[in-house]
């Protein structure tokens, strides 16, 4: 079998398009947490090829809740948590529920590979019934991704129920916000790229 060298698959990664991954909590549909990762999603692809693919948890539901290990989950489920954790950079959006990040959304991190997030570029954003909800991002989802070791974007994203209009991100202030931490994500994203590869020219293992 032909080697490839850690030099060659770098390049191979870096000419690839990247794989941008969202996670969306909602559980209803329409979702306004699953309207906000797609817009996300979106202003990343208007910057940078990708691939782009969002994970509803509302949909993987009754797969996951009753698992307690990640053995005992389909592959429906299980493709969803390997997309995670291949992504490039990641999209994580929940409603707010009692202060906090839904249930389902951290079982469904509750399974991931403890190493697999570190050092990727994580956008947070939440949506909520009203503006006093907004510091749960830094309270509850930053210490959570902490834990994992990723890189956490400085700026959030939090938008209530008057930021869309007809299903669709409308406020200004909200998509300008939107844009700059996109923005302020350019030069991980670089970074992200060459994740992975060793200083020996090895690729790390996953």
């Amino acid at each position: 079998m032909l080697l490839r060298s850690g030099p060659l698959m770098l390049l191979e990664k870096m000419t690839r398009p990247l794989r941008a991954v969202a996670v969306s909590g909602g559980l209803q549909r329409p979702s306004r947490a699953a309207t906000l990762a797609t817009y996300l999603l979106d202003l990343i692809a208007s910057e940078v090829a990708c691939d782009r693919h969002l994970v509803e948890l509302g949909c993987l539901a009754p797969d996951l809740a009753g698992a307690i290990w990640r053995n005992q989950l389909p592959d429906t489920v299980e493709c969803e948590l390997v997309a995670v954790e291949q992504a490039d950079i990641l999209v994580v959006v929940t409603p707010v529920f009692r202060g906090s990040y839904t249930g389902l959304f951290k079982h469904f991190f509750d399974f991931i590979d403890q190493d697999a997030l570190v050092d990727k570029p994580v956008l947070l954003a939440a949506t909520g019934g009203s503006e006093r909800h907004a510091l749960m991002i830094d309270h509850q989802l930053r210490p959570l991704f902490s834990f994992f070791q990723a890189r956490t974007l400085p700026l959030g994203i939090y938008a209530t129920e008057k930021d869309y209009l007809d299903h669709r991100v409308q406020n200004e202030a909200l998509v300008q916000r939107a844009q700059l931490a996109v923005e302020r994500a350019l030069p991980l994203l670089h970074l992200s790229r060459g994740r992975g590869v060793d200083a020996t020219g090895g690729m790390a293992a996953a």
